[in-house]
């Protein structure tokens, strides 16, 4: 059976242009939610048509941690990044929702 309304996963995220408004948040922390089990939070400084680049960056596993992924974004806001990575690329096809750290709402 065919759904009636069909989609592109992650369209957004794989379209070979730049988007101009990721483009508005190059240079800012932001916040990456993927697939996976994994967050990252840092400064978006590049991007291309298949990777976000985030430097000065969090890259989180939530396996080793009993918080949530809303409560470890919530906390790198209030106190900040945590950087253990000077460089990350995070591919666009595992990105499910990006934000503006300075978006989380408290």
């Amino acid at each position: 059976m065919v759904p009636a309304y069909p989609c592109k996963q992650n369209v957004m995220m794989s379209d070979p242009e730049p988007s101009p408004l990721l483009e508005q948040l190059i240079g800012q922390p932001v916040v990456i939610d993927v697939a996976s089990l994994y967050v990252y939070v840092g400064t978006l400084s590049e991007m291309d048509h298949k990777y976000l680049i985030l430097t000065d960056a969090d890259v989180h596993d939530l396996r080793d941690t009993t918080t949530t992924r809303e409560l470890y974004v919530l906390e790198s806001k209030r106190h900040g990044l945590s950087s253990n990575r000077k460089r990350v690329f995070v591919s666009r096809h595992e990105i499910v929702s990006l934000s503006a750290l300075e978006d989380v709402v408290e």
